[in-house]
């Protein structure tokens, strides 16, 4: 028997739930997780096959942020989701998780200003302002200044919402069950939310009601071609980073609010959130606000154990794990019985080969 959202009791973290139009074997979701071992044309090769297909007894595997238009990329071996190419290496990962009964959604992400030229290979840059972010970026070249970014014009708002769609419309193609919509970590869409990133003087700036359209409209516009119950979306109020700053706590209630009021009566898969205190006046607000289930990322600045995971389904649905899942590919089957688990290796978060990716033993490896 499937497990809804909103328990008043805290739900077993190995019960199942339905999520949208899927039905999760458990509350451990897999958080997106920056990995950089795409190619140079952001393709994946067979060691991402392996890694994805390894984690795919979580409830719900979310993949690493993934570009829909080469503009966007944010960092050189990310994976993109524009070309025939890149559909068909996704679709040979979405084709391994499904073998092993797992679930997977991609995350699609714009990167904005959280770029370079020498990273996407473009002439520029974009963001809602031509504001840059006051730091550097990690190019093939080393270590650059963040460029100022072109602030995109009203036309551009909307090839870039179509791009959105086409990137979500690619991932269905190749296999992946939903997408997450990717609104947190200063990237493109946080930036429009944030006051300090976007200072524009139409229709997209301003107010919070304002600022917050762009991520409504992307959201609409997404949930109506691949469907509302594989949509889920992305966000950090309060994360303050990458240049996309919400220090005014009564800005930051109103601009999620007008986000949520716009989205929350879409019927989404789920709604994501990072924050420090998931069970605050602030998150418990916005989940007010929303009708699918909300997924709690407690995992701010340390990793998420099982004790937090199973705390946090006191104030969340179902959970987000991002290191543990790194350093443990079998993670439910240990939190389940009570396994140790193996530690991460932060040196090999970022590379190129299977080291620290999909070399980290299970407990049937282990035993071996």
């Amino acid at each position: 028997m499937t497990t809804s959202a909103r328990t008043d009791a805290p739900a077993d973290l190995f019960a199942p739930i339905t999520i949208g139009d899927f039905t999760l074997a458990n509350r451990i979701t897999m958080a997106p997780l920056t990995r950089t071992r795409a190619d140079e044309r952001g393709v994946h090769g067979e060691l991402a096959v392996e890694y994805y297909r390894q984690r795919a007894s979580v409830g719900l595997i979310v993949s690493e942020g993934t570009y829909p238009l080469q503009e966007s990329k944010a960092f050189p071996g990310q994976p993109g989701i524009e070309t025939d190419e890149q559909v068909a290496a996704w679709r040979k990962v979405t084709d391994a998780v499904h073998a092993e009964g797992g679930l997977i959604f991609m995350q699609l992400m714009h990167s904005g200003r959280v770029s370079h030229t020498e990273i996407n290979g473009t002439s520029r840059v974009v963001g809602p302002s031509a504001v840059a972010i006051d730091g550097e970026a990690r190019t093939p070249k080393g270590k650059q200044p963040f460029p100022v970014p072109h602030a995109l014009t009203l036309e551009e708002i909307e090839t870039t919402k179509a791009a959105m769609v086409a990137g979500a419309r690619n991932a269905i193609r190749a296999g992946f069950d939903g997408v997450e919509i990717h609104s947190a970590n200063g990237y493109l869409l946080h930036e429009f939310l944030s006051p300090a990133s976007n200072v524009r003087d139409d229709q997209y700036g301003g107010s919070p009601e304002n600022r917050a359209r762009f991520v409504v409209e992307v959201t609409q516009a997404v949930a109506e071609a691949i469907g509302a119950g594989r949509t889920g979306i992305r966000i950090s109020p309060e994360h303050n980073i990458q240049g996309a700053l919400e220090t005014d706590a009564d800005d930051v209630r109103a601009t999620y609010g007008a986000l949520l009021d716009g989205i929350g009566g879409l019927g989404l898969a789920y709604l994501s959130v990072l924050h420090h205190d998931v069970g605050g006046e602030l998150v418990q607000g916005l989940r007010s606000r929303f009708d699918g289930v909300l997924i709690g990322n407690t995992g701010f600045a340390v990793p998420t154990t099982r004790e937090d995971a199973v705390a946090a389904l006191a104030y969340a649905d179902a959970v987000a794990v991002g290191r543990p899942l790194i350093a443990n590919p079998d993670l439910v089957a240990r939190w389940s019985t009570g396994a140790p688990e193996n530690t991460p290796d932060p040196a090999t978060f970022y590379g190129a080969t299977a080291e620290g990716y999909t070399d980290y033993p299970t407990l049937v490896g282990a035993s071996a």
